[in-house]
């Protein structure tokens, strides 16, 4: 009997030992919230939401940002295929191709010869009469009215079978010899220059990039009846 009321007494002992550790639970609902949270699993990573806190609506989760677009290739560099400038009479062809040469274009610079269009005389005429027989009827006209200073051009140009009255060094001569013929009743006469073929010079420019290309043309701007232009 002594036994069993020892062993039972241990047991209410164990038992009450147990409830008041928390090994059990608690029993009680109104448990201190400090209490609650100590025996809690992670409570230090618990927080207390005031009640303004807890009634708010929800913040919707940020959107993701979309990826920045790639960047655009970068175009390619401008350059130009070929450039020419002229045309040039010898001396000042010359005095260019001396300042060019600082750009040390190598193969990519050439030079060209060109037929100058350089005024050299005016000839007073009548124009081609289609055949020897138009240019002798028009010459036999002009030595009814006292003309005898002519020639017919029979060679092979444009003014075949024309008829020159006189060739002279300036345009006022030229004017001159027409206004005496006009008097003489000759009013199908013209006044036409011609031209010598004088060496002219070009320079060609080949792949030059943007940089090249603006200090070739500060170099043209110091002749400024020049052309530059592009080329093939």
């Amino acid at each position: 009997m002594l036994k069993f009321v020892f062993w039972l007494l241990a047991g209410v002992n164990l038992l009450v030992f147990a409830i008041g550790q928390g090994y059990l639970g608690s029993f009680r609902s109104e448990t201190r919230e400090p209490a609650r949270l100590k025996n809690q699993l992670q409570a230090g990573k618990l927080t207390l939401l005031t009640q303004e806190q807890a009634t708010a609506p929800a913040t919707p989760p940020a959107a993701e940002e979309s990826p920045a677009p790639a960047a655009a290739a970068p175009a390619p560099p401008l350059s130009y295929a070929c450039t020419e400038v002229g045309n040039f009479l010898l001396a000042d062809g010359r005095r260019f191709e001396a300042q060019v040469a600082s750009l040390d274009l190598g193969d990519r610079q050439s030079r060209r010869n060109v037929a100058g269009q350089d005024i050299s005389s005016y000839m007073v005429y009548i124009p081609p009469q289609g055949s020897k027989e138009g240019a002798d009827r028009k010459a036999g006209e002009l030595k009814q009215l006292g003309v005898t200073n002519y020639f017919i051009m029979n060679e092979s140009s444009p003014q075949r079978w024309g008829i020159s009255l006189g060739v002279f060094k300036s345009e006022s001569g030229a004017q001159t010899q027409l206004a005496s013929l006009n008097k003489q009743g000759v009013h199908s006469a013209r006044i036409a220059p011609r031209y010598s073929a004088s060496k002219q010079l070009a320079y060609q420019f080949r792949d030059l990039d943007a940089a090249t290309r603006a200090r070739l043309e500060k170099i043209k701007a110091q002749f400024p009846d020049q052309e530059l232009r592009s080329c093939k």
